[in-house]
């Protein structure tokens, strides 16, 4: 009996696979108990204001990449059905590190999908944050902003991954799935400009 033809397979990972394994980074990742941050924080006495501090530049970050979405997306609002789901997740990314949502920018688009009620806005953080793109350091070709978008994304997930070992376990878990996030932006983001 013949086998059936072996199918093609696009180079490079699969959704799924690379999908899979930032959930799987996520999970090895916070391998100790709250109980254990408690008592540790307790030991080593400045180890909670190091992670509050961790924890408002993870969402200044994060704010600055959401306005890098919105400046990306006032330039080339026609990405918005792309960018909409990607720019919620990092507008969830800013709330879940402490930031605040702040009155929409008359440039920001509104997410796809919100209700009425809810405000759709760009978020702001503690603290000012530096290095906000404005829409004109936008680069006037769309697969361009894409990959701007793509390497913003891929340089604050590395820093994220590299801040792990820095932060109690909770804080960790939550920067490892945020960094896996990122990454699966990267991925979502360079994959569709091909």
């Amino acid at each position: 009996m013949p086998y059936p033809p072996p199918q093609r397979r696009s180079p490079g990972p699969r959704r799924r696979s690379l999908l899979a394994s930032a959930a799987g980074a996520a999970l090895l990742t916070g391998c100790s108990s709250d109980s254990d941050d408690a008592s540790r924080a307790e030991r080593d006495g400045g180890t909670s204001s190091a992670a509050e501090q961790s924890r408002a530049r993870a969402a200044r970050d994060s704010a600055a990449l959401l306005e890098r979405y919105d400046a990306v997306l006032a330039v080339h609002p026609a990405l918005a059905v792309r960018l909409a789901p990607l720019r919620a997740e990092v507008l969830r990314h800013v709330e879940a590190f402490g930031g605040t949502r702040a009155a929409a920018s008359p440039s920001a688009p509104s997410s796809a999908g919100t209700s009425p009620s809810a405000p759709s806005a760009s978020a702001t953080a503690p603290g000012p944050a530096s290095g906000q793109p404005s829409a004109a350091a936008v680069p006037p070709d769309p697969r361009a902003a894409l990959a701007g978008l793509a390497a913003a994304e891929r340089t604050l997930a590395d820093a994220r991954t590299t801040q792990l070992l820095a932060v109690p376990g909770e804080q960790a878990r939550l920067l490892a799935s945020v960094a896996a996030a990122g990454a699966a932006h990267v991925y979502l983001l360079t994959e569709g400009a091909k």
